[in-house]
C-alpha cells in the first residue's frame, strides 16, 4: 500500500476546499495581522503596566471587587499603566481603580456573544476577535500579573503565563494570586498532584505568589524589580519579539 492510500478519502458530493473558505481563511490572516499591528501601536506608551485578571461575574458590592479597584488605584498612583479584559466585573474594578489615579486605564475588549460588555472606565480601549492576538498583549506589555478569583478564563491566562515563564518563552515577571482562601486548593492540587506526580518541578511553584493585602501586592512588584528597570532588559526585548 502506497503512502497515498492511506490519505482519508473525500465522501461523495462534499468539498472540504470550496473557494469561498479558502479565500475567506486567506483574508482572516490579514485582519489577525491588522489586530496585532494595530493594538501593539496603540499600547506602546502604557508602560510600566500591570495586567489584572479575574471574574466578568463579579458584582459591584463584592470584597472582591472592591479589593480589586484598591489594588488598581494603588498601582496607578505609583505609576503603572493598569490592564484589564475591558468587561464588567473584576475587570471593571481594575479598569476604575486606574482611571481615578495617575496612569492610564486600558481596557482590551473581546467580542463574545455574550457576557462581554465594555466599561466605562478606559483611558485606552482595544477591541479583538481573537483570544489569542488579545493574550498576546496582556503578555507582551506586562510587568506583572495581578490574578483575582474568576472562572475558566482567569484560569486560562494564569496558566498561559506560568507555562510561558516556566518554558522561558516569556521573561520571569511577578505573577501575584490574589485571596489565598479562593486559590488554596489548586495551589494544594499543584503541589500534591503535579509535583509529588512530577509534572513540574517543585521550582516552578516559586513563580507564583499569594498575597492578600493590596499594599501587599505592590510592594511585591517593586521587590521584583528593586535591582533592575522596569522595562524589559535587551535579552528580554529579544525574547519577547519570539513570544
Amino acid at each position: 500500500m502506497t503512502a497515498n492510500n492511506k490519505l482519508p478519502q473525500m465522501a461523495p458530493g462534499t468539498d472540504a476546499e470550496a473557494p469561498q473558505f479558502t479565500a475567506r481563511e486567506s483574508w482572516r490572516i490579514f485582519g489577525i495581522m491588522a489586530e496585532f499591528v494595530e493594538a501593539t501601536e496603540r499600547l506602546k506608551p502604557i508602560r510600566p503596566a500591570v495586567s489584572i485578571f479575574g471574574s466578568a461575574r463579579t458584582p459591584h458590592d463584592h470584597p472582591y471587587y472592591e479589593k480589586t479597584e484598591r489594588i488598581a488605584r494603588l498601582l496607578s498612583d505609583a505609576g503603572f499603566s493598569v490592564i484589564s479584559g475591558g468587561g464588567p466585573g473584576i475587570m471593571e474594578a481594575a479598569n476604575k481603580g486606574a482611571y481615578f489615579g495617575k496612569s492610564p486605564s486600558v481596557g482590551l475588549n473581546i467580542q463574545l456573544p455574550h457576557e462581554q460588555s465594555s466599561n466605562p472606565y478606559q483611558d485606552i480601549s482595544q477591541t479583538f476577535q481573537h483570544f489569542f492576538a488579545r493574550k498576546f498583549m496582556f503578555v507582551k506589555f506586562a510587568a506583572a500579573y495581578v490574578v483575582m478569583p474568576g472562572g475558566f478564563g482567569t484560569l486560562d491566562e494564569l496558566l498561559e503565563a506560568l507555562t510561558l515563564i516556566q518554558t522561558g518563552k516569556s521573561r520571569k515577571i511577578p505573577v501575584i494570586l490574589v485571596h489565598e482562601p479562593f486559590w488554596r486548593g489548586l495551589i494544594d492540587w499543584f503541589k500534591d498532584r503535579l509535583v509529588d506526580e512530577k509534572m513540574i518541578n517543585p521550582d516552578d511553584l516559586n513563580l507564583i505568589q499569594v498575597i492578600d493585602e493590596p499594599e501587599k501586592v505592590v510592594d511585591a512588584i517593586f521587590t521584583h524589580y528593586q535591582t533592575r528597570g522596569f522595562m524589559p532588559l535587551p535579552e528580554e526585548h529579544e525574547l519577547m519579539l519570539n513570544l
